[in-house]
């Protein structure tokens, strides 16, 4: 054995084999590890056919690249927003950190405070967001100088070093007391009551660690295990899989690089979430890393970029089903957004079982895009559309709803939560009655899968739709679902690639559902960013989303209702994060360039809803719409606005 192999000053036991065997045995170890080529290269894809394809008739062999997710993830193990954000990104952030006037609030906005250039779990020993696994874990005692082996018992320090080390982290988490978030940071009131928002131990906001396997002296998880990913899918930005952290607005903020913008020399603010929602780093760098690594047509390749971007297509497609609690894949289909999705619905299932004198119900609370495909059909079919009224209050009369539903009730399309009021709507009571008439039931989602827990089996809903850029995610990417033996008997509604099994002139044989509806490229790319959204917003916890915009919005309302000339359209008792109103003495646009000029940013005018606007007399509103990455310090700016309008008009 060669005298020059040593550790340390330590020489290995007698008997080992000599440096070369040594090196070829870890040469041949990690050149043909289980799963991957002896020769190199990439390994031919195990599941050929993705969600709802079927081979041609006559057809067989692989020909379409894997599903399996990127690195055999589990579901919800890249969770995590990356960190930290670019060198371009700080750079592009510059701005923020000049500084400027003091807020209402009277706090110097300096540019400690205002540096907003890095991800909130960098520097977390700094920021108060709780260490990852790795930081908590206990350093091992390094062995006296010159005293052998660091380990006993081995030659090897980097085999039985990890040994040492705890099965699991200390049982109890570090404290964060008071200054883990402040009163002042968030607006919010202090003491018992802030506590009781942001510091509650329930099981849903109490963090998680992952487990540490537990490694037997002489037995090494690194040896016997198969690798987890190849070297593409270890790129992709991830995080670890965490549990949800405290709560923390701050923290939240600061993944959000375009909060940090100024408008008219002043910090942005964001109250326009309802028509769209700002991004995190995390999808940002998704897309981009899409784009760099990934970027191809999906499904109809054998080549290693074809590989990719159907994995991480199909491993978005899984991201939904879990979020929304649907039981299959085959049971999502992906669209350009809501619009196209409940028109998908009417022109698919609609004109094959909608016939003439059949009726269709839809609420008062309506958008348009839920609207006026029902009057398409309607009119093509000769059906009937009825609407369910509401109260004073904007919610839905389920008494008038019960008497509207007849025999000749086909489906029932309702919106969980109202885009003009924010009318949070009892949708599970609706969507029982239909079914109880022999009804399909489908809900508008759009408003609602960013401030609450949706689970569609328990909903029971033949259809849900939702919008991918209402939930932090890319425009222009979408969801349907529908229970898989409704799809698997609607036709497609659209022609082309993708959704063919076989083509002759004679006839075409379609794949099945979801395939069957997504004819042509689809929208690739933003599937993968919306699949990384719905996992940042997985990180953080829908349940705190919706607890701290409801205590947000309860602010809110408090603080803007007594300004003297201010009517609020939409007092529901339940209520997601939209404020509407209209102030005397002025037109809703003049309220919105004026809220411009200080950096808030609200949407005025009838908001695709003008029917529920007219039942209250209106034909526009100004409508601010809170998300949980806004303050009670924002809500401060807004209203001390509206208060100095109102002063100068009356006086």
């Amino acid at each position: 054995m060669s005298d020059s192999l040593s550790f340390n000053g330590v020489s290995p036991p007698p008997g080992l084999p000599d440096v070369a065997t040594l090196a070829r045995i870890a040469t041949e170890l990690f050149t043909a590890l289980p799963g991957s080529p002896a020769t190199g290269g990439n390994p031919l894809p195990s599941n050929p056919h993705p969600a709802g394809l079927s081979l041609p008739p006559g057809v067989t062999g692989p020909s379409n690249p894997t599903t399996v997710p990127f690195g055999m993830l589990p579901p919800g193990a890249n969770v995590l927003p990356s960190s930290p954000q670019s060198v371009g990104n700080a750079v592009a952030s510059a701005p923020a950190l000049i500084p400027h006037a003091q807020a209402p609030n009277r706090v110097p906005d300096n540019a400690l405070v205002a540096a907003p250039g890095y991800d909130g779990r960098f520097g977390s020993h700094v920021l108060g967001v709780p260490e990852a696994l790795g930081a908590s874990l206990p350093v091992p005692a390094s062995p006296p100088h010159g005293g052998g082996s660091p380990v006993p018992g081995t030659a090897f320090y980097f085999l039985d070093e990890r040994a040492s080390l705890p099965a699991t982290p200390p049982a109890t988490p570090p404290s964060h007391a008071d200054d883990r978030v402040s009163a002042q940071s968030h607006g919010l009131p202090g003491g018992e009551a802030l506590r009781a928002l942001l510091g509650n131990g329930t099981a849903s906001t109490a963090p998680r660690t992952p487990s540490v396997p537990s490694i037997a002296p002489g037995s090494f998880y690194f040896v016997e295990a198969a690798p987890a990913s190849g070297g593409h899918s270890s790129r992709i930005p991830q995080a670890t899989a965490s549990g949800h952290p405290p709560f923390d607005v701050n923290a939240i903020r600061r993944d959000f690089p375009i909060l940090q913008e100024r408008v008219n020399g002043r910090p942005l603010v964001w109250f326009d979430n309802a028509a769209t929602t700002q991004k995190p780093q995390a999808v940002i760098d998704r897309l981009a890393h899409f784009y760099a690594h990934e970027n191809s047509n999906i499904h109809r390749a054998a080549h290693e970029l074809a590989a990719r971007a159907t994995d991480a297509y199909e491993k978005a497609r899984e991201t939904v089903r879990r979020f929304i609690g649907a039981g299959s894949v085959d049971e999502v289909i992906f669209v350009r957004g809501t619009t196209e999705g409940i028109n998908l619905v009417a022109k698919s299932w609609g004109a094959q079982n909608i016939g003439p004198g059949d009726e269709i119900i839809v609420s008062h609370l309506e958008h348009h895009a839920n609207i006026v495909p029902w009057q398409q059909l309607a009119a093509a079919k000769g059906a009937k559309i009825k609407v369910i009224p509401v109260d004073e209050s904007g919610q839905v009369l389920l008494e008038e709803y019960q008497r509207l539903l007849s025999d000749k009730t086909k489906i029932v399309s309702v919106t969980q939560v109202s885009n003009a009021l924010g009318t949070v709507v009892p949708v599970k009571q609706i969507v029982d009655l239909a079914h109880r008439a022999g009804a399909l039931a489908l809900v508008d989602g759009a408003q609602s899968v960013s401030h609450m827990r949706v689970d569609v089996r328990a909903l029971d809903a033949d259809f849900f739709v939702f919008s991918g850029h209402k939930i932090f995610g890319p425009t222009g990417i979408g969801v349907v679902y529908g229970k898989k033996d409704v799809l698997e008997h609607m036709p497609p509604w659209q022609g082309g690639g993708n959704m063919i099994a076989d083509v002759t002139f004679e006839k075409t044989v379609y794949h099945g559902p979801p395939t069957r509806f997504e004819a042509g490229t689809g929208n690739i790319a933003d599937a993968v960013g919306l699949g990384a959204a719905l996992e940042y917003v997985e990180r953080v916890g829908i349940e705190n989303i919706g607890r701290y915009e409801h205590d947000l919005l309860a602010y809110a309302t408090h603080h803007l209702k007594p300004i003297a000339g201010v009517r609020l359209v939409g007092t529901a008792a339940d209520k997601a994060s939209v404020l509407s109103f209209v102030l005397d003495g002025y037109t809703t646009d003049e309220v919105g360039k004026a809220l411009n000029e200080e950096g808030i940013a609200v949407r005025t005018g009838h908001h695709c809803a003008q029917p529920i606007l007219r039942r209250f007399g209106l034909e526009t509103t100004v409508r601010p719409s809170l998300a949980f990455y806004n303050t009670c310090e924002e809500v401060d700016r807004f209203t001390a606005l509206i208060h100095r309008l109102s002063r100068a008009r009356r006086h």
